[in-house]
């Protein structure tokens, strides 16, 4: 069951991505939140009211998808979390979860251009799978951990490596607006193994990131229990959980984004988000 919002040039609606088309869930009596995403019942309920309100489905193509979490509270981004992105690197596996920060205003939709700013030389891009927090977790055990996660999207953590490099941190670097595209689906997580989930990033059709959750080197749920220890999670926050080897900083020479590209970040279940990228107008 994959959730989406979109739109058809009114109010943002939820509703359930089905064979190329949305069955809208206007008729639901209960309100769609983050928090009803971890309820079983709930989602019987809903996929019940799918079933019957199938025949009023539109096709995907006559609507505007939009980020499954349009304000996020915090994004929390995981550092390192792919054996095969630290062997790239170089780098020693990490004793326990790099966490940084990424503002929760560089969220942009399905399809919505990712600005490239102009100060900037150095633009990358990121395959992560996304975390949506659905209940207020506090020092939760990595065994429970789970019981608190809403669901499962894509999201593509553009990087202005310059920025980052040049800061020695990550803030600056990852929080430019439009740089957390985000979708296309938001599917629960009794839908979903985060453990075992085929990943890919491909720039203008080539292949540039292929691995799986397999990888990991911190799986979700010591991911959101290590978090939850530090700071208090609350339903609709996002942890992006990291990105695979093949980004374009560490490829011999470089390949990294420029206006008129067009960027394909891909989760099994969850689709393919796509976003073109564009040059900043001043």
């Amino acid at each position: 069951m994959k959730f989406v919002r979109y739109t058809t040039g009114g109010s943002p609606s939820w509703g359930i991505h089905r064979d190329e088309e949305i069955v809208p869930l206007a008729g639901l009596r209960e309100e769609i939140t983050y928090q009803q995403l971890t309820d079983a019942g709930f989602l019987r309920v809903v996929e019940d009211a799918a079933d019957a309100m199938e025949a009023t489905a539109i096709p995907a193509s006559d609507t505007t998808l939009l980020a499954p979490v349009p304000r996020p509270g915090k994004i929390i981004c995981v550092g390192l979390n792919y054996h095969d992105h630290a062997e790239e690197q170089d780098e020693d596996v990490p004793e326990r979860p790099l966490l940084f920060g990424k503002s929760g205003t560089s969220v942009t939709n399905p399809g919505d251009p990712i600005v490239h700013p102009a100060e900037l030389d150095e633009v990358d891009f990121e395959v992560e799978l996304g975390v949506v927090v659905g209940r207020t977790a506090k020092d939760v055990s990595t065994a429970d951990a789970r019981d608190y996660i809403a669901g499962y999207t894509a999201i593509n953590d553009v990087s202005g490596r310059d920025a980052q490099f040049d800061d020695g941190q990550f803030f600056r670097g990852k929080s430019y607006d439009t740089f957390a595209p985000m979708g296309p689906t938001l599917v629960p997580d009794d839908r979903l193994d985060p453990s075992s989930l085929d990943v890919a990033c491909r720039v203008n059709g080539e292949t540039m990131q292929s691995s799986n959750t397999e990888e990991f080197i911190f799986g979700v749920e010591e991911v959101v229990s290590y978090i939850s220890g530090i700071t208090t999670l609350r339903p609709g926050d996002v942890i992006s959980t990291g990105t695979p080897g093949g980004v374009g900083i560490f490829r011999d020479p470089p390949e990294l984004l420029e206006p008129g590209d067009t960027v394909d970040v891909e989760i099994e279940g969850i689709g393919t988000l796509t976003n073109p990228v564009v040059a900043d107008r001043d």
